[in-house]
């Protein structure tokens, strides 16, 4: 692939390490070839690195394959999916998941992006329903501020929701932010 083509969020091998692309900065000289400073980060380790390359140069573009994944449990630091057609499970460490662990429902079908046989990112569907199992007494007022107050869902991720959520409550989570969106529905 040619540097020209590259932007943000290709994945590109570079010494042999996959490397997400994170800003790409174009700069064209008065004389000369135009110049490419991409950031980068390490899809592995997590590290961020420059490299300036100019026109005309090729990079390696990985070889990424998305398949469909249902979330089965965790065990220790690592979190089990299994491939929904071969039935191969897969350990995701934590951390590489990130905030999204804090939203996986066992049974839940996700998208993996997989470089071979390696587990890269999982991407999560954007909201999620939740069922709140604590959440903090609210003393009402009448203000025109809506009042917020710190709820724990199912998961056991803690939340900041308006103050007429009560327990048993099931609310609509943003997965990318972790943000409270909606009251779904109320619980039996």
């Amino acid at each position: 692939m040619e540097i020209e083509d590259v932007k943000k969020n290709t994945k590109l091998i570079i010494d042999g390490v996959l490397y997400n692309i994170v800003d790409v900065d174009f700069t064209k000289p008065g004389k000369g070839r135009s110049i490419y400073r991409l950031r980068m980060e390490n899809m592995r380790g997590g590290g961020v690195i420059d490299r300036t390359y100019r026109s005309g140069e090729n990079v390696n573009e990985a070889r990424l394959d998305t398949q469909n994944e249902q979330y089965l449990y965790r065990e220790g630091d690592n979190y089990i999916f299994m491939d929904v057609k071969t039935y191969d499970q897969h350990p995701v460490p934590g951390d590489l998941l990130g905030i999204k662990k804090n939203f996986l429902k066992e049974g839940m079908e996700v998208v993996m992006l997989m470089y071979g046989d390696e587990p890269i990112d999982v991407t999560l569907p954007i909201t999620i329903d939740l069922k709140v199992i604590e959440t903090e007494v609210s003393t009402k007022t009448a203000t025109i501020t809506p009042q917020m107050k710190s709820s724990v869902v199912e998961t056991g991720y803690r939340v900041d929701t308006p103050s007429f959520i009560k327990v048993g409550d099931v609310i609509k989570i943003d997965t990318r932010t972790g943000n409270y969106i909606e009251r779904a529905s109320t619980g039996k």
